[in-house]
């Protein structure tokens, strides 16, 4: 098109009594679609796997196992907190809060995470509330990378890392977490999927700004030991690099797992950003609250970019978390605090899932933590016709085919991984067990029932 256009002006302004009008109106047209043509940053990123798989799903009516939300009620102090400060006498809760987080808020996640980090936290210079922990993410992106700066994503990795990074200019630099355990040898564990230390660091650099961690992980569950983590610290450590670390799934963690914050390894406090949610936290995914913290001196970044695009986040929501925080943080040596009673909830969900997985022939990876579970489908591709599907990549196929025809949805992981590195992960489904039992048991009966009739 640019070049037809560009034939099309030397045209004109040799010959200009020779252009037609509708020459002149094509030019004009070809003109204005180069005007206004999606910025560079931003090409490659125009698909989203989620558009996609809700439209697939309002097609197909299967049942929904593919995109990671609750359906069932979030703790009632804290809907009913949102719903107090919404009616309550003070009229202000319905108005303007702080741009860089709502008092009340950014002080209980300063008493939280001080007492979790082993540090005296500023509620005023070294937390921020963002429009969930995709704004956080978005936010300490653009703030710390420019042009040619190089960041290291972990793969698989949460599918908006990537278009953040390209759109600030950075370069994405993938290392893919590796399953070390021999095929056949057992129940396959979140744990035995591993980065290679030396294929690590040989990606850092003096051109190195930032690595990206993910822990407890998504999709896979993996919650990093103290042996891993301290090796990407050692290397962070060297190469003067940033550490984001995406920790939203923090409270959920399986027994004999913990999880690990990196902001407490020696020397990594002054160069980590962490990032949490709410909607992870409260399970009130639709709430859309997250927050950063971290040194004064990096989220000053953070925040310059946050105070020009969003601003200010919503002021009743900030309140009820708020509200939630200080109540859990009353009990948190009680059994009945919500950061730990989720994960008790869960357990028999993942186990349940893992059960009627592997009843049906699929071989699913335990999870430490989250509430995702990918499993290898390729032991039953003898069972799926997926020569009328389109897409490229064999996760795509299966997760499709499964919806319209045995209407039972995931998630093709392959969406998690840069282009060279789909096929890795191409034999993979992702389903999430954060459902009510009910639903579980559903799909252990579509998928029993599918079993039956082969």
């Amino acid at each position: 098109m640019f070049v037809a256009c560009r034939s099309l002006q030397a045209v004109s302004k040799v010959v200009p009594s020779t252009v037609s009008g509708i020459q002149r109106r094509l030019l004009a047209s070809m003109s204005s679609a180069n005007k206004f043509d999606l910025p560079d940053r931003y090409r490659g990123s125009e698909k989203s796997v989620w558009v996609e798989y809700i439209q697939l799903a309002q097609e197909t009516q299967p049942l929904n196992l593919g995109q990671g939300f609750p359906d069932f009620a979030a703790p009632e102090h804290v809907t009913k907190a949102l719903a107090e400060v919404c009616t309550g006498e003070n009229v202000l809760m319905n108005q303007y809060t702080r741009g860089f987080g709502h008092l009340r808020l950014v002080k209980a996640l300063s008493q939280l995470y001080s007492k979790l980090i082993g540090r005296t936290i500023n509620p005023a210079t070294e937390v921020l509330v963002t429009a969930g922990a995709y704004e956080a993410l978005f936010s300490t992106i653009m703030g710390h990378t420019g042009p040619g700066d190089e960041v290291i994503i972990i793969e698989p990795f949460f599918d908006c890392y990537e278009p953040m990074v390209r759109a600030a200019g950075g370069i994405p630099k993938f290392i893919p977490l590796k399953l070390v355990k021999p095929s056949g040898s057992g129940p396959v564990s979140s744990g035995d999927w591993k980065l290679d230390v030396d294929e690590l660091s040989s990606m850092f650099n003096s051109k190195t700004k930032s690595i990206i961690l993910n822990t407890p992980h998504n999709p896979i569950g993996k919650v990093f030991t103290q042996e891993e983590l301290t090796v990407i610290a050692d290397l962070c450590k060297k190469w003067n690099v940033l550490c984001i670390s995406d920790e939203v799934y923090e409270w959920l963690v399986y027994k004999p797992y913990k999880h690990i914050r990196i902001a407490t390894l020696p020397g990594m406090w002054d160069r980590t950003i962490t990032i949490g949610s709410a909607g992870k936290t409260f399970s009130v995914t639709g709430w859309k609250t997250g927050w950063a913290y971290g040194p004064a001196n990096l989220l000053k970044n953070v925040m310059t970019v946050h105070q020009n695009c969003v601003y200010t986040c919503t002021t009743p929501v900030q309140e009820a978390v708020a509200r939630g925080f200080e109540l859990e943080m009353s009990r948190m040596d009680s059994p009945e605090c919500y950061f730990y009673s989720l994960a008790e909830e869960l357990l028999p969900k993942r186990e349940l899932m893992a059960k009627f997985l592997s009843d049906v022939g699929m071989v699913p990876t335990i999870p430490e933590g989250g509430y995702f579970m990918i499993a290898d489908w390729s032991p039953l591709a003898n069972k799926v016709d997926l020569s009328q599907e389109v897409d490229k990549y064999r996760d795509y196929k299966f997760t499709k085919w499964m919806s319209k025809n045995i209407k039972l949805q995931g998630i093709p992981p392959s969406a998690f991984y840069s282009e060279p590195n789909k096929p890795l992960i191409e034999d993979y489904v992702r389903y999430c067990f954060i459902k009510k039992d009910e639903n579980l048991h559903k799909a252990a009966e579509i998928l029993q029932k599918w079993k039956g009739s082969n």
